[in-house]
This record gives structure tokens, sequence and C-alpha cells, in this order.
């Protein structure tokens, strides 16, 4: 699952920051350089703990899902959308502003999915013999909701990736 992926790469990126964390610890020295990277780590391990609480989050989701819960859904889609909404809050040091508006344009994907898929699921369960549900749009709405949320899990990755790459 994407949300396997999304973890992983935060264990790695935490551990990259750890790593650079000694690293510069070890050199000494308070040079400019040494002040950016150390804002660039603390910026990253910010970010990090954001994924990681929107995958707990996001667990709490799928729990309710599978119960077939609709206010649970909505509920643990809000506390998921308070997690992303902590992305924009960060601020980003000079040079990974690009990486930050990853992070928030894969997070408002993210969210466009979960909103969309919870008002499938509540159409389907509110629908009556005098109101159907319209199931010749299932397959396609679903396929946009997957679309979407992939992409947003990409966006994120993309972060993650040029996160990777500045260190």
């Amino acid at each position: 699952m994407r949300i396997q992926q999304l973890k992983k790469w935060g264990v790695l990126m935490c551990a990259l920051a750890l790593v650079s964390a000694v690293l510069v610890g070890c050199a000494g020295g308070n040079s400019p350089e040494a002040e950016q990277q150390a804002k660039n780590r603390q910026f990253m391990a910010q970010v990090n703990q954001t994924m990681e609480d929107l995958n707990e989050k996001l667990e709490s989701f799928n729990d309710a899902v599978a119960s077939g819960d609709i206010v649970n859904m909505r509920t643990q889609a809000d506390s998921a959308f308070k997690v992303l909404g902590s992305l924009d809050n960060l601020e980003a040091p000079e040079g990974l502003e690009d990486i930050k508006q990853d992070y928030i344009d894969g997070a408002t994907e993210l969210e466009g999915a979960l909103n969309a898929y919870i008002d499938l699921y509540t159409e389907i369960n509110s629908a009556t013999d005098d109101a159907p549900f319209d199931w010749s749009t299932y397959d396609s709405r679903m396929s946009d909701i997957k679309a979407s949320y992939d992409d947003g899990i990409a966006k994120l990755q993309a972060g993650d990736e040029a996160a990777a790459n500045k260190e």
C-alpha cells in the first residue's frame, strides 16, 4: 500500500536527518552553512512527524471505511485534514520552498480524494427506492478518486525525493 511506502520514506528521512545532525555536531562550528543545514533538518523533521501523524489518521480512516461508519469516516478524515493543514503552517527554510509546495500540493490532492470518497459512500448509503444511487457512475467516480489519491501520494513522494536530493 502506498501509505507503507510513505511511512518508509518518513523513516528514511528521519534517519538521514539524524545522521546529518551527528555529522554536523562532530564538525562543530556555527557557520552560516551549518546553520542553514540545521534549519533544513529541523524543517524536514517537522515534515516527517506530520507524515507519521497523517499515516496514523489514515489508518483510522481505513478502519472507519472497513466498518462502514460514515460519521467516523468524516471524523477521521477531518482529523487527517488538520494534520495536512499543519503542513501549510510550517516555515520552509530558504531553498526548501519548492519541497514544501510539493507536500502542500499532495496534501490538497489527498484531501480532495478523501472528501470525494466520503461523498460517494454517503450517496450510496443514503439511496432509497424512490431516489436510487446511479450505479452507472460508480466506476468512473472510483477511478477519479483513486487517480486523485495516487496523485496526492506521488506529490508527497516528489517532496521526499527532492528533499533527499538536497541532502
